[in-house]
């Protein structure tokens, strides 16, 4: 502790001492005669219009009195006694002329630029140069020809900084931002890298001839100690988070990270949820099936126990009907609602069998007035519009992504039309740069080299070359690009690093060197503009500008691809962008457009070039491949189709003999109900268009499949129960079908309404392609419904006329002499009935289906929140599209995700100080401002997906006005602006250089100057000009009185995968609300948003687990409902038939996780239409049960189960899986994924469900037998062939 205490005071001794010495240096310095080391200009730097200072080791002279201005302007602190000083009033002029760079971009935090105005101050005109100041080099003497005076020109000097000083100044500019690129300023004053920028190598630079604005080298030498007889220049400073003075603060937190404290951290990820370190839904579900299993088992097996020991000796087999007796007896008085529901069946048994009875006998009416309705309805197919435009196919025109559109679009413009191309260069090597001032060698990417870099911009050239023709117009690039300076620039916005040397072959050619060295070349200026792309002179000797052709600048991150952190060199890809003009509103442009985009395509298919890689896309380009893709997939349906249509048309015939094959087989009627099945699906496709309602492609993809499954289900029922019915005495033919149609269509009615209601329900969807099905579905279910009990009757009834007849299937003309046919069930309603029906129903096979499906849904729920959601944009390209291509190098290679807009509504006064205050990031600015809060954003891009700060017009307006910068001046005569490349006496300043005039302008003056701001190009003496950066960014209303919306643009962080995007838009959608909330605008009627293009497409997948829920949700409850009533009022057996239903969804999703299929609007749809046809499997055979009057559970189950299982067998799982399997072999991997894999599913799904858990469950949970349906049925089939069961 002794030690320690003695080398602190130690330390302090030392300290004092130094600071004694440094008092008295400063004493001497104060009392020290004062002298120049240069005044005056003198001869002309050799090529340049700059002049070296003259050498001058006299006293200070006084500044003559038209100097005033410019000192008090300049350097005040000198603006005592008579104003000696060491420089003129043509030092002063290009003192400020030298400025005017660092002023636009400094002046925004006033300490810095205080700082810096300090050290030029004190270099050009402090009346003690001479202390830390001298000259080294001279020219020889010279006769000055205007004074006749002999003159020496000073060509190097020396300068003595304090170390502290340097450094004090660089950390009070280090975070400054140039608001219109999104980088540090020091990127553009600093000669490198902002990250590589220091205080000593920042100096060196402005007082370096290379930076092209100084005339002669000034030698910096930094010590905080007096040095070879000087005393450095040590002047105090001001840290960015102190006031220069009292009518300015400090610097904003966007430029002085000091004055925002600590860095935001994000919140950390959610924690996993675990049990036992394992994911918790799986152990949850686990442990519920294992305790599920425990209860059951033990229960069945207690109960076998306990009634094999009541009812029966050990050795005696059990006897099912005296396990069941409790369900054998029907005694007793029906119940009120057991006697409503046998009425509501017996009325509707009644209809149906009467109208059954009026087809067949009525046969050609009701097939004319079917093909009469079928053909007003198919004549609105002439009115028919399909969709294919994403934004209406996957937007709602009421979402608030597709509202925030519109308001974007018709207050800035629609966002523009993009044709990119990502270029590598398969067959270069890396390449090896040294430049010639020193330091290490700098690797150069393959496509950087400049011998690709030629051919790439002949490519580009070519591009810029194609013509496109339009009712016998040609179109050219130049007629339909973003031209942002136009008229005074008609450039094309080409973003490609080629913009940095202008496009041109001889600027990328452009080579400083001698016979020993490359001073400058393409290397140098490319290194430059990465770090400066708004800069007009690389200050490098080539001295050729970044900015590109177009007025704007060319943003590395934008062009380049494959590189590692910034490091721009390392590029491994190219990437050009063609922003379009878009035209929403005018057909003709836009098919201007349109036409030169199918001719950029076409070239750049055919574009041969063994040393580039080319991958690409155009505006048009996933639109085309979609529909290329629908019509390449018309084959693989038209097949698919036909499988089913060959395997209906044969599954119909019910072949008893080889003799009568031509007569017993259905293949005409098989047409015909296919026929009928398709015009249903037209009939609805033709009143939708009569009402206006487009198509998508998922309509006339899926509806089909849908309908086809539905309706040949209902014709299988129907001929399938013919076959197995046997015609009682004396009765008709036309009263047998109209009795079999009594007892199976209040079946199909239950199907095919439950269905359609539920469809209908679906139109509730705010998503349009859900909307868009659900309705189109349920009307041609409906219809098919109709159709089926109309018009298939008729045809039924003449096909049993033509097999009475034995006259040939199809050829009807022909008449067969053959033995009388005879009813009899089929081979699979044998299979159904005599092996497996009772098979499943064993008391031992029951468990063990219960236990495997359960065990099968708690899977399913453990996977539930797992499934993925989103479209991989891949997965809607066909196999071989280029767009694939593209979409895999856009992942591969670019860094920067979409440009994301925070639009502010209309209705904020920027005239008023607290207005702007709101809005701006520079002094005085709100902590909370829009700009202050996007940017505290960006500093953690990985969690808010926001990768810049904002481009903000705002700052940059407040820094073009102010009266020390050369951009906003006016003619004196006329008022009108005068741009700051002009020279005439005439233009002067807008407003005074005064305290009051360099404050923020307000009110009307404010909105004086604007306009002007808004319409000033960029140039060498002004970069601030706002035309090329915010032309389209303020939208003026009132006459240019008054500011309407406005906006702020950024870049969201490279997006790759679904996720990705909706993080982003959610992030970005939080952002504006707390800007919003923070400002607390609401009240006013105007809010803050963000807008980026993809939004539109991303939006619903924010609200997706919502609306899968609410609609699966709402289809189950109309299943419900119209099971419960038209099953009789039998609750219980329509919660059969939910529960069924709900298993079949839920387990649909563990297949579209085992299966990697995600969720969206397509598999929402699959998944909608799941249900339908799980209705199908499900509500026959819960009726069969529910009308049966067998005694026990299990052999209602099992009647029902032999009745109705083969023809939902035969009528949908057969049906659908040969053209499932044909799906299987397209080229569409949306058709591979979403509807191959989906389709296996839900047939799977529902054949084993409805065919294998239905009968079990209902054995055990089913509804007793209905009392009054049991009664009726006796009554009805006392004395007929059959007794017990309906026969369907």
């Amino acid at each position: 502790m002794a030690r320690n205490g003695w080398q602190c005071r130690k330390h302090w001794l030392w300290s004092g001492f130094l600071l004694l010495l440094n008092l008295m240096i400063h004493v001497e310095y104060l009392v020290s005669a004062q002298e120049c080391v240069w005044y005056g200009e003198c001869q002309l730097v050799n090529g340049t219009e700059k002049h070296y200072n003259c050498n001058y080791t006299g006293p200070p002279k006084p500044l003559p009195h038209d100097g005033y201005d410019l000192m008090q302007e300049l350097c005040p602190g000198y603006m005592y006694d008579n104003v000696s000083v060491c420089c003129d009033v043509q030092q002063l002029k290009t003192l400020k002329s030298s400025l005017q760079l660092p002023l636009q971009f400094l002046s925004r935090c006033p300490s810095c630029f205080y700082n810096l105005m300090n050290l030029f101050c004190e270099l050009t005109c402090s009346p003690h140069q001479s202390q830390f100041m001298n000259a080294t080099k001279f020219n020889p003497p010279y006769i000055d020809p205007e004074t006749n005076e002999t003159k020496t020109s000073i060509t190097e000097a020396a300068y003595y900084i304090g170390q502290h000083f340097a450094d004090a100044m660089y950390n009070a500019c280090k975070d400054v931002e140039a608001p219109s690129s999104n980088e540090k300023a020091l990127d553009i004053l600093c000669g490198k890298d902002a990250k590589e920028c220091n205080a000593t190598n920042w100096i060196q630079y402005m007082f370096n001839t290379a930076n092209t604005q100084t005339p002669f080298n000034i030698i910096s030498i930094f010590s905080d100690y007096p040095q070879s007889g000087k005393i450095p220049m040590n002047n105090a400073t001001k840290g960015c988070n102190e006031s220069v003075d009292d009518s300015s603060g400090p610097c904003s937190c966007q430029d002085c990270s000091l004055v925002c404290g600590p860095k935001p951290e994000p919140p950390p990820p959610p924690k996993p949820w675990v049990i036992f370190g394992l994911d918790a839904m799986a152990v949850i579900m686990w442990l519920s099936y294992m305790g599920f299993l425990i209860v059951f088992l033990g229960a069945f097996l207690g109960i076998w126990c306990c009634r094999k020991k009541k009812l029966v000796s050990e050795y005696a087999p059990i006897n099912s009907n005296l396990a069941y007796t409790f369900d054998s007896t029907v005694e007793g008085k029906p119940s009120s609602c057991e006697s409503f529901g046998e009425h509501f069946e017996n009325i509707l048994r009644i209809l149906f069998t009467k109208w059954g009875s009026v087809c067949v006998r009525y046969p050609y009416v009701i097939i004319f007035f079917t093909i009469l309705f079928i053909a007003v309805c198919c004549s609105g197919l002439t009115f028919m519009k399909v969709t294919t435009d994403p934004v209406q196919l996957w937007s709602a025109p009421t979402s608030q992504a597709r509202k925030e559109k519109e308001y974007f679009d018709s207050h800035f413009g629609p966002f523009f039309r993009t044709e990119q191309l990502i270029i590598t260069a398969p067959n270069s090597n890396w390449t090896t740069y040294l430049p010639y001032n020193p330091g290490p060698p700098v690797p150069f990417g393959p496509p950087l080299s400049k011998d690709i870099l030629d051919q790439v911009l002949d490519l580009q050239d070519a591009i810029e070359q194609i013509q496109a023709h339009y009712n016998n117009e040609t179109v050219t690039l130049k007629d339909i690009c973003l031209a942002p300076l136009a008229p005074y620039n008609n450039n094309c916005t080409i973003l490609s690093v080629l913009n940095y040397f202008q496009n041109s072959h001889s600027v990328l050619n452009h080579t400083v060197q001698d016979d020993f060295w490359v001073y400058a070349d393409y290397h140098s200026h490319f290194l430059y503009c990465v770090r400066a792309p708004a800069s007009l002179n690389d200050t490098t000797k080539l001295h050729d500008p970044c900015l590109g052709t177009f007025g704007g600048p060319v943003f590395p991150w934008l062009v380049l691809g494959g590189y590692d952190a910034d490091n721009y060199n390392n590029a491994t890809a190219l990437v050009i962008t063609y922003p379009v003009n878009n035209y929403y509103n005018d057909t003709k442009k836009l098919n201007r457009v349109l036409a030169w985009e199918k001719e950029f395509i076409e070239f750049v298919k055919s574009y041969n070039n063994t040393n580039l890689s080319i991958s690409f896309s155009a505006e048009r380009s996933i639109e085309d491949e979609i529909n290329r893709e629908s019509n390449g997939d018309i084959k693989t349906v038209v097949i698919s189709y036909a499988v089913m249509f060959v395997y209906i048309t044969l599954a119909l015939g019910h072949i008893q003999s080889c003799s009568r094959i031509l007569v017993d087989s259905k293949v005409s009627l098989g047409i015909a109900g296919i026929l009928i099945v398709l015009c249903s699906v037209a009939c609805s496709l033709g009143i939708f268009s009569y009402a206006g309602i487009s198509l998508t492609l998922i309509v006339i993809e899926v509806i089909p499949f849908l309908v086809l499954a539905v309706g040949v289900d209902n014709i299988f029922i129907i001929v399938q129960s013919y076959q197995r019915d046997e015609r009682r005495q004396g009765e008709e033919p036309h009263q047998q079908v109209g009795r079999i149609l009594g007892d199976v269509a209040p079946s199909i009615l239950l199907s095919a309404f439950s269905e359609t209601v539920a469809f209908f329900l679906g139109a509730l969807s705010p998503m349009p392609a859900v909307r868009t099905f659900s309705i189109f579905a349920g009307m041609a279910v409906f219809i098919d419904f109709l159709f089926q009990v109309t018009c298939f009757i008729s045809l039924l009834g003449l096909d049993l006329k033509r097999q009475e007849s034995n006259r040939i299937d199809i050829l009807c003309c022909i008449k067969q002499s053959t033995e009388e046919q005879k009813n009899t069930d089929g081979c699979l309603f044998k299979f159904f009935k005599y092996i497996y029906a009772p098979f499943v129903l064993k008391n031992w096979v029951r468990p063990i289906v219960i236990s495997v499906f359960v065990g099968i849904l708690s899977f399913s729920i453990a996977v539930l929140n797992k499934v993925e959601i989103g479209l991989d944009q891949k997965l809607s390209m066909p196999d071989d599209s280029y767009v694939v291509d593209y979409f895999e190098a856009l992942g591969k290679y670019l860094h920067t995700g979409p440009p994301v807009y925070f639009v502010v509504e209309e209705g904020l006064d920027y005239t008023t100080l607290e207005g702007q205050n709101m809005i701006c990031g520079g002094v005085g600015c709100n902590n909370n401002s829009v700009v202050q809060q996007i940017y505290t954003a960006a500093l953690i891009p990985n969690y808010t997906r926001i990768g810049y700060s904002p481009s903000s017009w705002i700052d940059d307006y407040f820094d073009w006005v102010k009266p020390q910068s050369t951009c906003c001046r006016v003619y004196n005569t006329t008022g009108q602006f005068c741009n700051a490349s002009v020279v005439d006496p005439r233009c002067e300043r807008c407003r005074p250089l005064s305290p009051e005039g360099k404050k923020r302008p307000l009110g009307h003056e404010f909105m004086k100057f604007l306009p002007m701001f808004l319409s000033d190009n960029p140039n060498p003496k002004c970069g601030k000009g706002g035309h090329a950066a915010y032309s389209s960014a303020v939208n003026l209303v009132s006459n240019d009185t008054s500011v309407g919306a406005t906006y702020f643009m950024t870049y969201h962080t490279i997006l790759q995968t679904s996720t990705d995007y909706i993080t982003a838009m959610r992030n970005a959608r939080n952002l504006a609300a707390n800007i919003t909330k923070s400002l607390r605008v609401v009240e006013n009627g105007y809010r803050v948003f963000p807008y980026s293009v993809f939004y539109v497409f991303y939006e619903q997948y924010l609200t997706i687990i919502h609306d899968t829920i609410f609609h699966l949700g709402l289809s189950l409850v109309a299943i419900f409902v119209v099971t419960a009533v038209l099953l009789g009022f039998e609750f219980w057996s329509a919660v059969m038939v939910c529960i069924t239903i709900a298993m079949i969804v839920v387990n649909m999703f563990g297949v579209m996780w085992l299966w990697s299929v995600s969720l969206n609007a397509v598999s929402l749809v699959n998944l909608v239409m799941c249900c339908g046809i799980s209705v199908e499997f499900c509500s026959h055979v819960v009726r069969a049960f529910s009308v049966s009057t067998k005694p026990t559970k299990a052999e209602r189950a099992e009647e029902a189960l032999a009745h109705m299982g083969s023809s939902v067998f035969s009528g949908i799982t057969l049906t659908k899986f040969g053209g499932i399997i044909v799906l299987a072999f397209s080229k569409s991997q949306i058709f591979q994924i979403f509807y191959f894999r989906m389709y296996v599913g839900i047939v799977v799904l529902g054949a084993i469900h409805g065919l294998v858990f239905l009968p079990v469950l209902l054995s055990y949970l089913g509804p007793s037998v209905n009392k009054a349906k049991a009664l009726s049925a006796m009554e009805r089939h006392t004395g007929s062939d059959r007794e017990g069961l309906l026969h369907f």
